[in-house]
């Protein structure tokens, strides 16, 4: 209990705690020893209490103008939304753990990286679910940017939903040969000063960690569980590299948008000649949207950029586990995915093996253009360990923000 209190604190502790939290799960009745058809007749009816971040109009207009339609129509499952991520799905949870309900007040929580691990620590998941799906005949786990999540297999306790590369985002007219190197980089931010920025924010530290893996000259270096000593010496190149150009960033490096969003307007407005996304579609979507120009363009860095996936887990004390199921079934489907990857839905990467499909989705989804994930793919970098983005935005604040 002791322990509990402090993690309320400080959730950043938890990679250390994995002992604790260790009572089991109570869903009754277990649905993953019932008939698919038992788990769809108990779902039918019923609502899904589902927590997600929605700070994009356009992947909230796919969930609640779409999706949620589609389910209840089909499934006769009520999709309600609520907004939530990482710490706040993190301290959710572990406050009902520590409080000893054994009923949830969510069913549903869109979650990957560290707060995946976070979950995992405290046994907060239901599972492993992923194999009572039906539709999960058609996911590849033996991929690694899908059936690894942070270095960390899923094992069944979090169900794989987009996959997604992270891309930065430039003007085609502003900077027809935008900086694809460190080095170029800084020679840019030094003729141009004040027109780039790093957030601080999920998506700026991922690009933070592309440049840790980059700094190392290989790759595959960050592959496996945490390496401290690893961290320690690429992490001080990357606060040296910062440090003598950030007099030549957005407000000399005195401060950092909080958020993309913020990034793509000053972007659009000229204030910046960089934005950037964990999305490698979204310049295509801001485009449609009229939020980006249309002369906006993405590229990845030479030395490669982060791809990871995105996946919906269930609480170990959903109280609608049936219609969890029923509902993150309908999620992977070829209809379901189809609709999610197009431009002026979300763009989002499909989770889905084309080849594992049946006609005539297997042909509607190799018919889609390539786009931006043909050229970038042979850049694709592994997530490292959560331990790594974990150290990284205490480190981005101690360096860089308070030096």
């Amino acid at each position: 209990m002791i322990l509990f209190k402090k993690i309320r604190f400080l959730i950043f502790a938890l990679p250390f705690l994995a002992a604790c939290g260790s009572s089991a799960p109570h869903v009754e009745p277990n649905w993953l020893e019932k008939p698919w058809s038992d788990i769809e007749a108990a779902a039918k009816g019923s609502t899904v209490r589902l927590m997600m971040w929605q700070g994009d109009p356009q992947i909230n207009a796919y969930m609640h103008d779409w999706l949620a339609p589609a389910l209840e129509k089909k499934y006769g499952v009520h999709l309600d939304i609520s907004s939530g991520q990482g710490n706040e799905l993190v301290k959710l949870l572990l406050s009902e753990k520590e409080a000893g309900r054994q009923q949830s007040s969510i069913d549903l929580c869109w979650i990957n990286g560290e707060t995946f691990f976070q979950l995992r620590q405290i046994q907060a998941l239901y599972g492993p679910f992923i194999e009572k799906l039906p539709n999960a005949q058609f996911i590849d786990l033996q991929n690694s940017f899908i059936g690894q999540d942070f270095q960390q297999p899923v094992n069944g306790y979090e169900c794989p939903w987009g996959n997604v590369q992270l891309a930065l985002i430039y003007d085609s007219l502003r900077t027809p040969v935008p900086p694809r190197t460190l080095e170029a980089l800084a020679a840019y931010c030094a003729a141009h000063p004040g027109k780039f920025t790093i957030p601080y924010h999920f998506t700026g530290i991922t690009l933070l960690k592309s440049w840790l893996i980059g700094l190392s000259g290989d790759k595959n270096t960050l592959n496996g569980p945490f390496d401290e000593a690893k961290y320690q010496a690429l992490s001080q190149k990357l606060w040296d590299y910062l440090r003598a150009n950030k007099a030549n960033f957005w407000r000399k490096g005195a401060t950092y948008p909080e958020s993309v969003a913020a990034m793509h307007q000053m972007f659009a407005n000229g204030e910046l000649d960089f934005t950037m996304s964990n999305n490698d579609n979204e310049a295509d979507n801001k485009i449609l949207q009229h939020v980006l120009p249309g002369s906006s363009k993405s590229f990845v860095f030479e030395s490669g950029t982060i791809q990871n996936s995105h996946y919906m887990g269930i609480p170990a004390h959903a109280t609608n586990v049936a219609g969890a199921l029923v509902a993150v079934n309908f999620m992977i489907s070829p209809e379901a995915q189809y609709q999610k990857m197009q431009p002026g839905v979300w763009g989002d990467g499909t989770v889905l093996d084309s080849k594992r499909l049946p006609e005539p989705w297997k042909t509607q989804f190799e018919q889609l253009p390539a786009r931006l994930r043909g050229a970038i793919q042979p850049y694709a970098l592994q997530e490292p360990a959560p331990e790594y983005m974990i150290r990284l935005f205490a480190d981005f604040k101690k360096y860089l923000i308070e030096q």
